[in-house]
């Protein structure tokens, strides 16, 4: 069935609500023992680990959006949980990781976030909610309806008074054979933008990663495409494409194409890398930079 825009109004208030109970329940558990369990896939420790909390915060969204799911004949793929191709076989389908960044989370410091996306058979996020627990923010957008932190609309921020361009990564990047070439070539380009240098943040899951690149502007959050699984999966970053789709900063692959969000035969988002940036030059210098490696 085909969703109307009051549809996408009430199952963007109901994704915004979901997104918030399920903060809420993983800051009550933040920096308390809580038994740490492996999975299989990907080629990360942060890929690798699950919580108690991650199964409960899947288990209240799922409660919550149960009802959408018959009612709109919706799909499903959320992260603890295996694919049953629904996504593939209905119009819309909801996008879940109920505790993206368990590693922050394990480790009680900032970087973990809840992420709910509805994306078209097609691919297109069309509405998508992070909250950050620890702050209780959700950041949440509608396809054509704009972009909010809670009740404020976002705009893409200018920050004309920024000293630094921030480079936002994904912590296993620091192994990256070619880091120090990497960072030299980004303070030669924060130097081209009389900027006095390059600030690192390493330590966030994939959603909170994007959302910091919004936070501080000049930024940047980019992943290399690789041949074996890994890379983040959809439901990493289904919720920031919409976000930023809506700030016309739309992510995209290595090669500038829109990220493929309903990828058939996996979940996984190695093949063609990804790119969030604060400005459309900054994330053409990113796509320029991976050619030039």
């Amino acid at each position: 069935m085909k969703l109307t825009d009051t549809n996408l109004e009430d199952l963007r208030a109901l994704a915004v609500d979901a997104a918030q109970s399920a903060a809420s329940l993983i800051q009550k558990n933040a920096g308390a023992e809580t038994a740490i369990l492996s999975k299989s896939g990907g080629d990360t420790l942060a890929s690798q680990i699950l919580t108690e909390v991650d199964l409960a915060s899947q288990k209240l969204i799922l409660k919550k959006l149960d009802d959408s799911i018959g009612r709109y004949e919706l799909g499903l793929l959320t992260e603890e949980s295996q694919d049953d191709s629904s996504r593939h076989q209905r119009d819309y389908f909801w996008c879940i990781d109920p505790l993206d960044g368990t590693l922050p989370f394990t480790e009680n410091q900032s970087g973990y976030s809840v992420s709910i996306a509805l994306v078209s058979r097609e691919g297109t996020p069309l509405i998508g909610a992070i909250a950050d627990p620890r702050t209780g923010s959700v950041y949440h957008a509608q396809k054509g309806r704009g972009a909010f932190q809670d009740e404020d609309e976002l705009k893409v921020p200018l920050h004309s008074d920024a000293t630094n361009l921030t480079w936002v990564m994904d912590r296993s990047f620091l192994k990256n054979s070619k880091f120090s070439t990497l960072q030299k070539e980004l303070e030669s380009f924060a130097d081209s933008l009389n900027l006095s240098g390059v600030t690192m943040i390493n330590h966030g899951g994939a959603a909170m990663n994007a959302i910091w690149v919004l936070q501080n502007s000049p930024g940047l959050y980019f992943k290399f495409p690789k041949l074996e699984d890994g890379g983040g999966s959809i439901w990493d970053f289904a919720a920031t494409a919409c976000v930023f789709a809506e700030l016309k900063i739309q992510p995209t692959n290595m090669k500038g194409s829109p990220l493929e969000l309903n990828r058939e035969g996996s979940s996984f988002m190695n093949h063609g890398g990804s790119v969030y940036a604060s400005s459309q030059q900054l994330a053409e210098f990113a796509r320029q930079l991976y050619q030039s490696f």
